[in-house]
């Protein structure tokens, strides 16, 4: 008998009919509780958030499991999904916040790294999404292992050339011009040959994402736990850095619910 990847698979509790779905090993689609695709072409964001809507407390490194309370379902999910993705887009501060991430689906969560190494290649995928840092001031740190890995680093012409002097010989360096414009940033990625792009944040790149209408879909994951908010540091909800008011509020439309003990996985198409 194969052994579980989780304790328990995730219980469907909601699901739109016709969500796409991918050849994914079967472990993998036991332990999610069924079928299991993104849309591709497509971009896509996940995030953890505490039940009073954090998502992010910059002054903590990797503050993400604290939300998260630790949860191994969770992992799993986040692992799930960058093995589903061509590319994986990251800002600079939630680089900081994780100094020895490389941000591949292994790492997410080791128990299902044969299972995702065998879903990507099935799927025709290189063996991990690559990595694509955002910077327009190019404030990163050269000797973050990403960099060393291979990561890709978007910037402006400002910015380039000092990246380009300073980052290992490994990474490479792209500019955009004089902005990160979230439209032109996909098509470049796009002409790098990657179909389903993920992005895990933070807030800030997810508000400008969110503005230029470039997002297809949110997975967002409901975390049983109260983190509060005071004055003495900053403490990130879901999207910032965007108003998104004008026009009317962005809607999104339901399209699964996943529970596991206390939290509740939410799929949204924007």
């Amino acid at each position: 008998m194969a052994v579980s990847l989780v304790d328990a698979p995730l219980e469907v509790l909601y699901e739109e009919p016709g969500l796409p779905a991918l050849d994914v090993p079967d472990e993998l689609a036991a332990a999610y509780g069924g079928a299991f695709g993104v849309g591709s072409p497509g971009l896509f964001v996940n995030f953890v958030a505490s039940a009073d809507g954090v998502v992010a407390i910059p002054a903590v490194p990797n503050s993400n499991r604290i939300i998260s309370g630790g949860s191994a379902t969770d992992r799993f999910v986040m692992g799930l999904l960058r093995a589903a993705g061509d590319a994986l887009v990251i800002g600079s501060g939630t680089m900081r916040a994780a100094p020895s991430s490389l941000w591949t689906p292994a790492q997410a969560y080791p128990p299902a790294a044969d299972a995702y190494a065998a879903m990507r290649s099935r799927l025709g995928l290189q063996p991990e999404p690559e990595l694509v840092v955002l910077t327009a001031l190019g404030s990163v740190d050269p000797a973050h292992p990403a960099f060393a890995a291979g990561a890709v680093v978007v910037t402006t012409d400002a910015a380039e050339q000092r990246l380009r002097d300073t980052l290992p010989d490994a990474a490479t360096v792209v500019s955009l011009g004089d902005a990160i414009d979230p439209r032109t940033l996909v098509d470049a990625l796009r002409d790098r040959g990657h179909r389903a792009i993920l992005s895990e944040g933070g807030p800030n790149v997810l508000g400008s994402l969110l503005a230029a209408r470039v997002v297809d879909e949110i997975f967002l994951t409901l975390s049983p736990l109260l983190v509060g908010r005071t004055g003495l540091d900053e403490r990130l909800s879901l999207v910032e850095g965007a108003d998104l008011l004008p026009g009317g509020p962005l809607p999104l439309r339901l399209r699964s619910v996943r529970r596991s003990a206390g939290e509740l996985f939410l799929r949204y198409s924007v």
